[in-house]
C-alpha cells in the first residue's frame, strides 16, 4: 500500500505539476493579450491625442488669421477716422471764420445804413443787400462800394483751406 500511496501521490504531483505548468502557460497567454491589448490601446490614445492637437493647430492658425484681419481693417477704420476727424477740424474752423467774416459785414451794413440814414440819402431794399457789377467788379452794399472793404477783409481773415483726403 505504501507503494501505491506513493504512486498516486506521485502521479498527483505529476497531475498537479502539468495543471501547474497549463495554469502557468493560460496565465502567460492572458499577459501577452493584456499587454498586447494595452499596446494597442496606447497606441490609439496616442492618435487622438495627435490628432486633437492637429485640430487645435488648425484653430490657432485659423485664429490668428481672423485676429490679423481684424487688426488690420481696425487700423484702416481708425485712420479713416482721424481723416474725418481732421477735415471736420479743419471745417469747424472754416464755419467759425465765415461766421465772423459775416458778423463783420453785417456791421458794415449797419454802419453804412447808418451813414446813409444820417446823410439824408435813400436805402436800398434790404431784400436786395447787394449788387455786383460784373464789368468793373465792383460790390455795392445799400450804394457803397465795399471792394475795397472785402479785400481788406479777406487780407486781414484768411480762410483755413484743406485738400479733400482721398479713402
Amino acid at each position: 500500500m505504501a507503494s501505491s500511496s506513493g504512486t498516486s501521490s506521485g502521479s498527483s504531483f505529476l497531475q498537479n505539476s502539468g495543471s501547474e505548468e497549463d495554469l502557468q502557460q493560460l496565465m502567460d497567454q492572458r499577459k501577452r493579450k493584456r499587454m498586447i491589448s494595452n499596446r494597442e490601446s496606447a497606441r490609439r490614445s496616442r492618435m487622438r491625442k495627435q490628432k486633437h492637437l492637429d485640430d487645435l493647430m488648425g484653430q490657432v492658425s485659423n485664429l490668428r488669421k481672423e485676429n490679423n484681419q481684424i487688426l488690420t481693417s481696425m487700423n484702416v477704420t481708425t485712420q479713416h477716422y482721424l481723416n474725418v476727424e481732421a477735415e471736420n477740424s479743419i471745417l469747424r474752423a472754416q464755419l467759425s471764420e465765415l461766421s465772423r467774416r459775416l458778423e463783420s459785414l453785417n456791421e458794415i451794413i449797419a454802419v453804412l445804413d447808418a451813414n446813409n440814414n444820417c446823410n439824408g440819402l435813400v436805402v436800398m431794399d434790404h431784400n436786395e443787400p447787394y449788387s455786383f457789377n460784373f464789368a468793373q467788379n465792383d460790390i455795392m452794399l445799400d450804394g457803397f462800394n465795399v471792394t475795397n472793404s472785402w479785400n481788406y477783409l479777406s487780407a486781414n481773415h484768411p480762410i483755413m483751406t484743406a485738400d479733400v483726403l482721398q479713402y
